[in-house]
């Protein structure tokens, strides 16, 4: 990719979704756009707007936008819509439609995103429907390549599909030639699954509903590898034609609780593009302080130090939807200009290279009417598109590519994510929530103590030297295996409860921990209970910290171990040990789910017997660490970045009031700090005193001895 074809910090929004805006007012929009800082938008160039009837394309409307563009020195992305399907795709290619496990097929339907019919596409499987979709990208690839207002294209529009599709006849072919490569022959299958009697391929078909069983594993695992090998094709067509624009595609930051069962897995959808990027919206998700960075935190992990973008933010109110009802206006669902720009600034903070609203003007149709936008439903500016439009000259302003040039730091410890440990918890108990709430739980303990915790995939372990390994309670030998490597070679590793009690085919090992991860912990289980109904208020003490746990409680008896954690019926609930050149602490109970449900406080138990202490300092100090950061008021969040650009110390407050802090860096090379964006400080003996403005960001340089 030449990253010349695209701004150097791009800002923007999606604009045309063909039903909006009216044609009359592009020009106008495009000028005000262009007037208030914003240099990139994204549009939907949907197949069923387009090609309208075979081999009838109507791009004159997509040719305005480019054209638009390139007068104003803006650019394009154009968002690949082959998923939005013209209706008579839908009759010529009926045997393609999506199917359900009961055999239902799905017709076409209205996209409340653009108020238009075409969704949910069909399944690429069908080698025919497959071709006519191909041949859509290449007739939309061939026509724009070169254009002057081309920035690149996105090729997923929210990484993810239905859990409930497909079961039609060729997605079953295809699945079976997956096991064939695996397994060989259908006796095999018969054997891995426990479902004795496949006399041929014809007899193997998928579950129709999720069980703890092999055959799970196997079709979870096959549309993950599906829908990425078709993310990577489409890539690929686009690349062979045009090898100069940006590929992108941005995911929903749902790893961790969509990823098992709707394959939003935000580590595989990054490997397939240049840019990654995500949908975020506090109004939806809550707007808790831990909860966008948790989401910035995610994409900038899983895009392996890829430009990373927050592809689609909210600057608008979201009026009906489920996830907002109920909820009071100050949560994002009615957007104050303050709002606005304190969630641009976390996700600079967080180190987004790019920031994209999901309407540049609200819809004036469907659901989603009025949502989203900064600006009002005729176009015309408004308080927080004023907001918008000072954070977008603020942020591409030449002043600050030095700022931009130096990146978040690497976090004190690593939260481990292990796939098939939520795809069990999803095929055991039919939901991911307990394996969400476990790990999150753990980041946002982490967060609330100002300890930057980064998320890890299970892949790139080599890289840390303290990891945490949330809900672990199925593993796979390969994982058992990475783990007990990286530990022997030096690693600090802290877990929960029951590791890889279940392994691979989902199958319990007799002896706990399996897969030989009794001797990395040096203990063995005594005792174990799988009762999360009765476990809420679990509470334990782990090296004189009381902590809440839940889901799961285990207790042990330690080998070459030693106890350092027990329940208030004296049961053995912490152990520690070393193995090899490296350390482990093994938790009785699920940590992270206690501190989320429990809705988390600094010490992380509200009962008898509590102490100052906190188990997450605890878990740095297990490893010999200090904190790189301390900051007196907990409200504030404090994120150091550094690079050629210099060292900066990034404060957001995210209340309502001005909050004075005083934040402690660790390092004794600083000798001053010099605002980039806030009031002055007061800088002595490594600490920064200062006044954190209400619901803002403020970045100060840190300035070395010379």
């Amino acid at each position: 990719m030449k990253q010349g074809v695209l701004p150097e910090f791009p800002y923007g929004a999606v604009y045309f979704r063909k039903t909006n805006p009216p044609r009359g007012e592009w020009e106008r929009d495009y000028t005000t756009a262009r007037e208030d800082g914003m240099n990139i938008f994204r549009h939907w160039f949907m197949w069923a707007a387009i090609e309208q009837a075979p081999g009838v394309f109507e791009w004159e409307e997509y040719d305005k936008q480019l054209e638009l563009a390139a007068k104003n020195g803006m650019k394009t992305i154009i968002a690949e819509m082959s998923t939005i399907v013209p209706e008579w795709v839908y009759r010529k290619f009926a045997h393609a439609r999506f199917t359900t496990a009961d055999g239902g097929k799905l017709d076409s339907a209205m996209q409340v995103s653009c108020a238009i019919g075409g969704i949910p596409g069909l399944c690429w499987d069908n080698d025919d429907y497959r071709a006519a979709a191909e041949n859509f990208i290449t007739e939309l690839v061939k026509r724009y390549k070169g254009h002057p207002g081309l920035g690149g294209y996105d090729i997923w529009n929210e990484c993810n599909y239905s859990e409930s599709t497909c079961y039609c006849p060729a997605t079953l072919e295809k699945f079976r030639r997956w096991l064939q490569k695996k397994y060989d022959t259908p006796r095999k299958v018969s054997e891995a699954w426990y479902r004795y009697g496949f006399a041929s391929w014809e007899d193997v078909v998928p579950p129709q509903s999720p069980g703890p069983y092999p055959d799970t594993m196997d079709w979870q695992q096959f549309k993950i590898e599906n829908a990425y090998g078709y993310m990577r094709r489409r890539a690929e067509i686009i690349r062979s034609i045009d090898s100069d624009c940006a590929i992108t595609a941005h995911g929903i930051a749902g790893t961790f609780s969509l990823a098992a069962h709707r394959g939003a897995d935000d580590w595989r959808a990054a490997a397939e593009v240049e840019i990654y990027g995500m949908t975020w919206g506090s109004s939806r998700h809550g707007d808790e302080p831990w909860k966008q960075f948790h989401a910035i935190d995610l994409v900038r992990a899983s895009s392996r130090g890829k430009p990373f973008w927050h592809a689609e933010s909210y600057a608008g109110p979201l009026w009906l939807q489920p996830q907002v009802v109920n909820k009071p206006r100050d949560e994002g669902r009615i957007p104050s200009p303050e709002d606005a720009r304190y969630w641009n600034f976390v996700s600079y903070m967080g180190g987004a290279s790019g920031i994209l609203y999901l309407r540049w003007r609200p819809l004036l149709d469907g659901d989603l009417f009025g949502a989203f936008g900064p600006y009002g439903m005729d176009g015309g500016r408004t308080d927080r598109s004023a907001a918008v439009s000072s954070s977008a000259k603020w942020i591409t302003s030449p002043d600050r590519r030095r700022l931009l040039s130096s990146r978040p730091v690497k976090g004190e410890i690593g939260v481990i994510y292990a796939p098939e440990s939520q795809v069990f918890t999803y095929a055991l108990r039919r939901s991911t929530e307990a394996y969400a709430k476990s790990i999150q739980g753990v980041y946002q303990g982490f967060f609330d103590r100002n300890i930057q915790a980064d998320w890890v995939h299970i892949d790139d372990i080599k890289d840390w030297d303290l990891l945490y390994l949330p809900y672990p309670v199925m593993l796979s030998e390969k994982t058992a295996a990475a783990l007990k490597t990286w530990v022997a070679e030096g690693g600090v590793l802290a877990a929960e409860a029951c590791p890889a009690y279940f392994g691979d085919r989902a199958h319990a090992s007799m002896k706990q921990p399996g897969y030989g991860l009794d001797e990395l912990f040096g203990a063995v289980e005594s005792y174990v209970e799988f009762t999360p109904d009765l476990l809420k208020d679990l509470s334990l003490t782990v090296a004189g910290n009381r902590v809440w746990g839940g889901e799961y409680l285990q207790t042990y008896a330690p080998s070459t171990g030693t106890a350092v954690g027990w329940y208030d019926d004296g049961r053995i609930a912490a152990v520690e040990n070393r193995y090899g050149k490296g350390r482990t602490l093994l938790i009785g109970s699920m940590i992270g789910y206690g501190y989320s449900t429990h809705g988390g406080d600094a010490g992380n138990y509200q009962g008898p017997g509590r102490t100052g202490g906190s188990f997450f300092d605890g878990v740095l100090e297990f490893a010999g660490k200090k904190p790189r950061l301390r900051v007196s008021d907990s409200r504030i969040s404090a994120r150091l970045h550094d690079g050629k650009g210099g060292t900066y110390l990034w404060l957001a407050n995210p209340k309502r009031q001005t909050i004075p802090v005083r934040v402690e860096v660790g390092f004794s090379q600083y000798f001053g700090a010099v605002p980039v964006l806030g009031p002055a400080a007061e800088w002595l003996n490594g600490t920064l005193a200062v006044s954190v403005p209400a619901r803002d960001v403020i970045i100060y340089e840190l300035k070395q001895e010379s």
